[in-house]
């Protein structure tokens, strides 16, 4: 938000209690209206979330609100992870911040009776959960306070305005929207007569921003904001449930519930990106499955934005950085793109990734002469299949970049590497599905020279699925070389090809050799065409944008023709950068009560 909409925000929620004054200064503090601003309790429930802690400490602490103005409720128990620790750190850095810290800590037992595992939810915890809300109500009541704000530790509130916002809209139980990296959210558009989720046409073009602003649903959970001074929420509760209550024992059913028979309508807002919920996994999944959710979680941030950051005031675990047992792992980047440089090495060291970063050949920064001298000729007869447009200077440096990387793995005498590209979206689980795919590889002992790890299949035909081999198909005609595997005889067969002298795309040369491509006349000047390609199924990368979307950039479509300086290329994309079907099969979320899918 610019500083001008923020004074202005300043301005709507003063005029709610007061009348508005005169404007402040642009990008002016709120402190100077510390007094009048209303009081918030924000009350944080912890349980097992150090994976989560740190970035949602340091979400809570970026908050644009006076911190003299806002009281901290905050309980934990029945952990098993550092989840004390981290708290007890954050609360003694910031308690000259704010205006009053209430610290609840319970260490033993770590488990609840009858509990199946730390993510499985028996009535015993659900109970225990609402009695920790109900006593976060009662403190903020006791308190005098305005609100009470209820986040949990998987909500990430990354635009620092949203309090304000909230406070603003002058509703009595509000949430804002949070995006996820499924159609999951925070909130249901419709619930049935025995409290269960029912489908409704709003949900997605609610969650999907196709419709704007804040809108009465029938529940809200993980974060939302109660304007304790309005005269319905004083008959709210969590427990004990509704005298009348026969819905599933749940504590955000419970209080969607104590809301309806109140006649507290409840609203979620969608006009600014707030933050980010992480998918919460199954009761039989352990903590690992969680953090490997929430690391996928900061990636989609990385992409999307606004991004993460974790609280300065809390000590955060090393990343312990590896091969993932391969010999090498190449990152691509032109120097000229630093900003997607930086995305890269900030995901693959989240993934615990350990990269060589290679610089691009910048195809803008050749010139005619140049591209000669280094033997590059085009392949007679080739124009792209799509606008009738000859190779162009971005191409050559894309073909240069990963040929003079299958060179150096020739030369290593490295035996399997990884190959990136610097615009990867990586998939949930990218680490360990990768890991379990060599590790097959190894046992059925397949001869392979190189296996994409995204792309794009051109045709919708079903591809041959590799025997013994779980989520690998044998790769038809495909676009984009954004990630692959190659082994040593996959680079020493592309390198031996002399492909230099008769030049087309690269993601056009794997295909030939591997005798995959439509275009006989092509081929012909390949004679070996006996490159053993395969695709993992479903994909484990993605492109981080296509063609359309506002952030799209390519330096391979965009550029000028090979071999004269003065013939641009301003087309805006082709085929082979629109977006293709992004399956969902295997994908590592699956439906929750909670999850529209």
């Amino acid at each position: 938000m610019r500083p001008v909409g923020a004074a202005l925000l300043r301005c709507a929620l003063l005029l709610l209690l007061r009348g508005c004054p005169g404007q402040e200064e642009e990008g002016g503090s709120p402190a100077g209206h510390q007094q009048e601003l209303p009081t918030v309790v924000i009350a944080i429930l912890a349980r097992n979330s150090e994976h989560s802690l740190p970035h949602y400490l340091g979400a809570l602490e970026r908050l644009d609100y006076p911190k003299g103005r806002i009281s901290i409720w905050c309980a934990t128990d029945h952990n098993i992870d550092n989840t004390t620790e981290i708290l007890w750190e954050w609360l003694t850095a910031m308690e000259k911040h704010y205006h009053y810290i209430e610290w609840k800590s319970v260490e033993e037992p770590s488990s609840y009776p009858n509990e199946l595992g730390p993510k499985h939810w028996t009535d015993e915890r659900y109970e225990h959960v609402m009695r920790l809300k109900q006593e976060a109500l009662s403190f903020a009541r006791a308190k005098g306070a305005d609100y009470l704000l209820l986040t949990d530790t998987d909500s990430i509130l990354t635009n620092n305005r949203t309090l304000t916002f909230l406070i603003s809209q002058n509703k009595s139980v509000i949430a804002p929207m949070l995006d996820s990296q499924t159609y999951y959210s925070n909130f249901w558009c419709g619930i049935t007569p025995q409290g269960y989720y029912r489908r409704t046409a709003d949900y997605f073009p609610t969650k999907n921003r196709q419709r704007v602003g804040c809108f009465a649903v029938p529940m809200v959970y993980a974060t939302f904001l109660l304007d304790l001074r309005k005269e319905g929420t004083s008959k709210l509760a969590f427990h004990p449930p509704h005298p009348n209550y026969t819905w599933p024992f749940d504590d955000i059913i419970v209080f969607a519930y104590s809301c309806q028979a109140a006649g507290v309508q409840i609203y979620v807002c969608n006009q600014e990106r707030f933050g980010y919920i992480n998918v919460p996994v199954k009761s039989h999944q352990m903590l690992e499955d969680e953090q490997i959710n929430f690391v996928h979680l900061i990636l989609e941030a990385m992409v999307d934005g606004p991004p993460m950051y974790p609280s300065e005031h809390v000590s955060l675990s090393p990343k312990h950085l590896g091969k993932m047992g391969f010999d090498e792992i190449f990152l691509i980047n032109l120097v000229r793109r630093p900003d997607r440089r930086q995305r890269m090495l900030s995901s693959l060291y989240e993934l615990e990734i350990d990269p060589l970063v290679v610089d691009a050949v910048d195809g803008s920064a050749l010139n005619s002469s140049d591209i000669k001298i280094l033997g590059v000729d085009l392949l007679p007869g080739y124009y792209d299949p799509f606008s009738g447009r000859t190779l162009t200077k971005g191409e050559v440096g894309c073909f240069l970049s990963h040929y003079y990387i299958w060179k150096e793995i020739v030369a290593r005498g490295l035996e399997k590497s990884v190959v990136f590209e610097d615009d990867v979206r990586f998939e949930a689980y990218f680490k360990v599905r990768l890991m379990r795919l060599m590790e097959e590889l190894e046992w059925a002992q397949l001869d392979w020279d190189l296996i994409y790890l995204g792309r794009k299949q051109v045709n919708s035909d079903d591809e041959e699925p590799v025997e013994d081999v779980r989520n690998l198909v044998v790769a038809e005609y495909s676009y984009w070389t954004l990630a692959y595997i190659i082994s040593q005889r996959g680079a020493q067969k592309l390198i031996a090809a002399e492909p230099l002298s008769k030049m087309l795309p690269v993601d056009e040369y794997l295909p030939i050799m591997s005798d995959k491509h439509p275009n006989e006349d092509y081929k012909q000047h390949f004679a070996n065409r006996d490159l053993l390609v395969y695709s993992v199924h479903p994909l484990l990368a993605y492109p981080t944008h296509y063609t359309g979307d506002s952030k799209w950039l390519s330096d391979t479509e965009t550029s000028t023709i090979w071999d004269d300086d003065s013939k641009k290329t301003d087309w805006s994309g082709s085929q082979k950068t629109l977006k293709g079907s992004r399956s969902n099969a295997g994908h590592s979320f699956r439906p929750t009560s909670r999850d529209e899918l």
